[in-house]
């Protein structure tokens, strides 16, 4: 065996070899090639500023690496051009485009805490509709600080043409020399980077489940290049991956087949009216909260206390937000991981409550105060079993909030169309209200009534009163919920004074959580109002209100209430919007959904249940689990098994993967048109 020689001299003739490596073949080759040296370094500092601004780990190795390693092969097809002027515009437009992608996800960041996703583009004509909300509280000057690269780059180019630094003699040698010089750079880059790589990196890669974290590990043009990938994989599979896809959905329903449902609240509403409100950003943080002894949601309390509620709910979407809640409550499948089901796949056949009601000889109906294309709902709807839509053009646009029409107004015209279809139809209708007012970024508070988010304390008797969240994006916030509690009751009262609240059930979901930073929260638990400050650990009644309690706090109410209440129950048991529809279809008697994922929440006893995100991570009674990282959270003193939380975690895939393969593959069309024909699968 060679004995390795580790002597001074030895490591600085080493030294001395690669410096001159170095210098022979990058600093030769960038002096010869300016443009090109600016172009990798100031494409580098865009992404690292991206992480900056975003992900706050702008100085993290790996994703600096990963990023100069594909901006080394991106400069690399530079030199496949003949002359100097078609190598100017090829970095030209690449630094535009890099430029543009950063502006976009920076913008997408402080709206979505994610990355976007090219699968998305086809709703950026939404865009258009939630303008002011990304205007007002997203938008910020910050996120165009990436326009001085190509600004930079185009001046460069202008100062070496004028001082006629060009190469327009290259021959092909030297292009081959720099092609090759950075696409090798490049490949040996990413290697090096990828055998650093983590096994919980590269899974997080694979799924792509968790945008940020992708972005986080492996920069931002890798996370694109994957994404591009993800997107197209849908279209890819239904070419390739079907046969197993139907395989793996088949026998999922063997052994899972949903069954009909006999508990306390069988048939308990059935033939009822069912009125379905999908309340914009209503967080469960609201309900029973006060400020200065007044509650932000009177009305909804009352709800509460006299019907049914569900204090521990989850809604379960991905980046289709409201769209994707509706889906789930509407099919009790798990939201798609690629793409937005109402945009991407709107074209598939699935099993609906609202085919359900309808089979069942009811008149189903959906409004909503805003255009027909927004999240493609005019279509959507339609394929869902709807037998109307009445969208933006059916109202009078007579009060603007936000986004678009007051809720006071929107529930006040709402009130003769329901008596109109009461009376036209005469037959049960289910109907599924979806309202405005309550979206980002709650503007407009002058038309809605005072709501202090203050707290008045007795120091040395004085009274002094604190703003506490006043004014803050979460008191804006529980001042718009209070506006939209106010219009609720007005609704409900003015269905009471047309006789059509008698026979008829109210079912409300908050549709997502509300989307606010978590320092606001810190603020709300833990501001001490004697000493005008927040509150830190050892302090009495402090609270670690850590990342973890961050996501269990993004819980929604589901509510059922009807006039003449035969059920009141009050249900602590972890629940999500996968199961609204086999709940309430048991109660409404209108048979079972065949493809259902979720559960009759009735028949759930505390620690059955598990709610799953779209991400891979999923809570129980017990404890919050993170897809991603792994780590478990425990919610109570309860003990948990390791075999507990792996069977769980493979459930949790389980149903992930079979929803994502009925969704791209149309599987539930497939396997009906089997069943018919007596197909076995």
């Amino acid at each position: 065996m060679k004995k390795m020689n580790f002597s001074k001299d030895n490591i600085k003739g080493k030294l001395k070899k690669i410096r001159k490596f170095l210098k022979k073949n990058y600093v030769a080759f960038f002096k010869k090639y300016p443009l090109f040296a600016f172009f990798i370094v100031s494409v580098l500092i865009n992404t690292l500023l991206l992480r900056v601004i975003t992900v706050h780990n702008g100085l993290y190795f790996k994703p600096l690496l990963m990023d100069l390693a594909l901006i080394f092969i991106i400069s690399s097809f530079g030199f496949l051009f003949k002359t100097e002027k078609g190598r100017r515009r090829y970095l030209g437009f690449f630094s535009v485009f890099t430029a543009v992608l950063c502006i976009i996800h920076s913008i997408y960041y402080s709206y979505y805490d994610s990355f976007a996703s090219i699968s998305l583009l086809a709703t950026s004509t939404f865009v258009v509709d939630v303008g002011d909300a990304i205007v007002e509280k997203v938008m910020r000057i910050q996120d165009f600080i990436y326009l001085w690269q190509p600004i930079f780059i185009f001046y460069v180019m202008y100062q070496l043409k004028k001082k006629g630094v060009v190469n327009n003699k290259d021959n092909i040698i030297s292009r081959k020399f720099g092609f090759g010089n950075l696409f090798i750079t490049g490949v040996i880059l990413i290697c090096i980077t990828s055998a650093i790589m983590t096994p919980t990196e590269w899974s997080r890669f694979g799924k792509m489940w968790n945008r940020e974290s992708v972005a986080s590990s492996f920069g931002i043009f890798a996370y694109q290049i994957n994404d591009i990938v993800q997107s197209l994989e849908p279209k890819i599979n239904n070419l390739f991956g079907h046969d197993k896809a139907l395989k793996l959905v088949s026998d999922y329903y063997k052994d899972n087949t949903p069954v009909a449902s006999d508990n306390d609240v069988t048939d308990v509403f059935k033939g009822k009216n069912v009125i379905v409100i999908h309340a914009e950003s209503l967080q469960s943080v609201a309900i029973n909260r006060k400020f200065e002894n007044k509650e932000v949601t009177p009305f909804l309390n009352k709800l509460v206390s006299e019907g049914i509620y569900f204090n521990n709910f989850y809604s379960e979407v991905g980046v289709g937000t409201s769209s994707d809640a509706e889906f789930t409550f509407s099919t009790s499948l798990m939201p798609s991981n690629n793409g937005t089901v109402f945009v991407n796949y709107f074209d598939r056949e699935y099993n609906t409550i609202q085919k359900m009601f309808r089979d069942n000889g009811y008149y189903t109906f959906s409004m909503h105060a805003n255009t027909g294309d927004f999240w493609n709902r005019a279509t959507m709807h339609e394929n869902m079993g709807y037998n109307k839509f009445y969208s933006k053009s059916s109202f009078d646009i007579d009060e603007t909030i936000g986004l678009g029409l007051s809720d006071k107004s929107f529930f006040r015209q709402v009130v003769p169309m329901i008596k109109d279809i009461k009376e036209k139809e005469d037959k049960p209708f289910f109907g599924t209200l979806i309202t405005l007012t309550n979206h980002t970024p709650w503007s407009d508070l002058e038309l809605m009534d005072e709501f202090p988010t203050t707290w008045t304390v007795d120091i040395n008797g004085k009274k002094i009163t604190r703003d506490y969240i006043n004014g803050t994006t979460l008191g804006d916030y529980f001042r718009s919920v209070h506006y939209s509690d106010q219009a609720l009751e007005q609704f409900v009262n003015e269905l009471d004074s047309n006789d059509l609240l008698d026979d008829t059930v109210i079912v409300i979901y908050g549709d997502h959580d509300a989307r606010i930073g978590k320092k606001y929260y810190n603020t709300l638990y833990n501001y001490d109002p004697y000493t005008d400050t927040l509150k830190e650990e050892g302090d009495e009644g402090y609270i670690d209100y850590n990342e973890y309690k961050y996501q269990l706090d993004k819980k929604v109410p589901f509510i059922i209430w009807s006039k003449d209440q035969k059920v009141h129950k009050e249900i602590s048991n972890v629940a999500g919007m996968i199961d609204a529809l086999p709940t309430l279809s048991n109660m409404f008697g209108i048979g079972v959904n065949e493809y259902q994922l979720g559960h009759d929440l009735f028949n759930m006893k505390k620690g059955d249940n598990t709610v799953v995100f779209t991400d891979g991570s999923y809570v129980t009674d017990t404890i919050y689990y993170d897809g991603q990282s792994g780590d478990i959270y425990s919610i109570s003193d309860e003990a948990f098994s390791e075999d507990d939380v792996l069977k769980r975690s493979q459930y949790a895939d389980d149903i992930i993967k079979v929803s994502n393969d009925i969704i791209t593959y149309d599987l539930i069309n497939e396997m009906e048109n089997a069943s018919v024909n007596g197909v076995e699968q």
